[in-house]
């Protein structure tokens, strides 16, 4: 009787404890498949390693999936709109990035990239304060926000508030000469001629002896085509800074466009002096010695351009117009084709909408 109740014991408790065993089996695969869908799911790092790296397609791939999942971590929009603005849809960036800012007010970097997407979407005014609000450098900062805060002010006439980002992003004092002259030259890269002309004075008002200033002076007065006045302010930045090899070379370009160019030729050597590496003044060599009826001097100093950068159609062109009037009629013809081609190859094209 003992060894049947003990038989008997012994099957009682091996059914009793299957179940449980296969309750916990059951629990523990559960737990390796969420494991091994979780595993399978790119995480934020790796999504944004991947936009990083160029692969916005993939990335943005992988986001709509983890929508369709319903798995929508925090920062997923952020991710949407950085990988939308490295495609350049700047519209769907902005989307994304309004939505990133809705669910995190603080996100930093939603906010200066919205800002940048608002810019590059022509919005300077909608730009202004979100980036007014995280003008800062953050670990993922990319492009300087007082940079694109300053150009956003440019934009909207609001000069000295861009003189005082951009006194924020070089160092220096707000009321500086040097916050002035770097305002000028951003003008006058903006095309905002009258203005960076008034701060380029207001620079030197405040520093006479500033190096660089009346080289810009000197640039906004050709911009203008006002060739006596370049001529005058470059001569002045040349004694100041005999070792700028730009002054020299932009001289020699409104004494060409003067039409003096035994000053220009003179001038531009000079520049090639100081700064072998420079293509302009070759270029410009080439173009002044053509005039001056020396096809042949022309054409050593544009072989040298077009060795140095050979995409260039202008150098191409001229060394073609050279080579004609030596008399080299297939070294021009070669030349004039691949100055067509180039340009050709650079020009915008026009996308067809379907």
């Amino acid at each position: 009787m003992r060894l049947v109740f003990k038989a008997l014991t012994v099957v009682t408790i091996q059914i009793v404890t299957l179940p449980s065993y296969s309750v916990a089996l059951a629990q523990t695969a559960t737990a390796a498949e969420r494991s091994t869908a979780s595993s399978l799911s790119p995480s934020l790092a790796q999504l944004r390693q991947l936009i990083d790296r160029g692969h916005a397609d993939e990335a943005l791939k992988n986001i709509d999936a983890l929508n369709a999942q319903g798995q929508v971590p925090a920062g997923v929009e952020r991710l949407r709109g950085l990988a939308l603005y490295a495609q350049g849809q700047y519209a769907s960036a902005d989307t994304a990035f309004e939505a990133a800012l809705k669910a995190d007010a603080h996100d930093e970097e939603s906010a200066q990239m919205r800002g940048l997407t608002l810019f590059r979407l022509g919005k300077p005014a909608e730009a202004i304060p979100l980036l007014e609000s995280a003008h800062e450098w953050t670990t993922q900062t990319k492009v300087d926000p007082s940079y694109v805060l300053a150009l956003c002010y440019l934009d909207t006439r609001r000069y000295d508030d861009a003189r005082n980002a951009f006194a924020r992003q070089y160092g220096f004092a707000p009321d500086s000469a040097s916050s002035y002259l770097v305002t000028a030259r951003m003008l006058l890269r903006r095309e905002y001629v009258p203005v960076a002309q008034q701060y380029a004075h207001k620079a030197l008002e405040l520093n006479p002896d500033l190096p660089l200033a009346h080289k810009l002076l000197g640039e906004i007065a050709l911009a203008g085509e006002h060739l006596d006045e370049a001529i005058v302010e470059f001569e002045k930045e040349r004694v100041r800074n005999p070792l700028d090899g730009g002054t020299y070379d932009r001289l020699g370009d409104a004494y060409a466009r003067s039409g003096n160019y035994l000053m220009a030729q003179q001038s531009l050597q000079r520049a090639l002096l100081l700064e072998p590496n420079s293509t302009g003044p070759y270029i410009l060599l080439g173009k002044v010695l053509l005039k001056r009826q020396d096809p042949v001097g022309a054409s050593t100093y544009l072989e040298r351009a077009v060795n140095m950068d050979p995409a260039n159609y202008m150098t191409h062109s001229l060394l073609g117009q050279a080579y004609r009037s030596m008399g080299r009629v297939e070294d021009a013809a070669r030349e004039m084709q691949m100055a067509q081609k180039i340009q050709a190859e650079n020009e915008p094209k026009l996308e067809t909408v379907h």
